[in-house]
């Protein structure tokens, strides 16, 4: 049972690679119905604007989406949410709104994601193997993207791993290696939660899995499911973000 909690913060729902807002589809009914206001955001380049895919996108191009989707939406305060890939994108985000919107990040949550240091890339911590095989998958397109991978590696079977292998998108490419520069002191102040998808793990979100284990100033919660669990386990995803967002209240 799905309690209320108050709703003065906002959630907003930033998706991982490959993905669109479209992946929040089963989550978003179910904060909605606690009284809680929500937005999801599709970055450029993918989802429904993977028609925007261009050169020019970089990851200033979706921190800008974010930002863009708050400044819209007017929330007073929000627990900001990056799944996977998006790790990089809301520490961005959370970078700028601490600079320029002090107060208003209630919670910062890393959903099975990367979680940079400054001047990191979202391939800083793969492996050799995992780096050179996306740089060679992207050069099918000219170096602009890189495909998905079968949605079975988020550990999803039968009609969910369909429904996400229907839906994702190539990945801009230059994301990938551009490093991220912010203030790792001005984030420390911000309330941060990890949450662990351990059933089965991403491999490639093993290091940041490490880290939030032997750093001060994190909250680990875990959830026995894949890499996707707004697809996988939609309910039990949204009652630990509710619990955060009581915390955060």
């Amino acid at each position: 049972m799905i309690t209320q909690p108050p709703a003065e913060t906002a959630f907003v729902l930033v998706h991982g690679a490959w993905h669109g807002a479209w992946c929040w589809r089963r989550v978003l009914p179910l904060l909605h119905a606690a009284g809680v206001p929500a937005y999801a955001v599709t970055l450029t380049g993918v989802g429904e604007r993977a028609h925007l895919l261009s050169p020019a996108v970089d990851l200033h191009t979706h921190v800008q989406d974010v930002m863009g989707l708050i400044e819209a939406e007017e929330p007073t305060r929000l627990v900001l949410v990056g799944h996977s890939y998006a790790g990089m994108v809301v520490t961005g985000v959370a970078d700028r709104l601490q600079r320029e919107r002090p107060g208003a990040l209630a919670h910062l949550v890393y959903l099975d994601a990367a979680v940079p240091y400054p001047g990191d890339s979202w391939s800083s911590h793969h492996s050799a193997e995992t780096k050179q095989a996306r740089i060679e998958a992207s050069r099918t397109s000219g170096g602009l993207s890189f495909p998905p991978p079968d949605a079975a590696i988020f550990g999803l079977t039968g009609n969910d791993r369909d429904w996400v292998n229907r839906r994702q998108t190539p990945q801009p490419f230059r994301v990938y290696q551009q490093p991220l520069d912010f203030d790792a002191e001005r984030l420390a102040s911000v309330p941060r939660t990890f949450i662990d998808c351990t059933s089965p793990a991403l491999a490639t979100i093993a290091p940041a899995r490490l880290r939030v284990r032997n750093e001060p100033g994190w909250q680990v919660l875990e959830m026995a499911t894949g890499h996707d669990p707004m697809v996988s386990e939609p309910r039990a995803l949204a009652e630990l973000l509710l619990g955060i967002h009581r915390d955060s209240a």
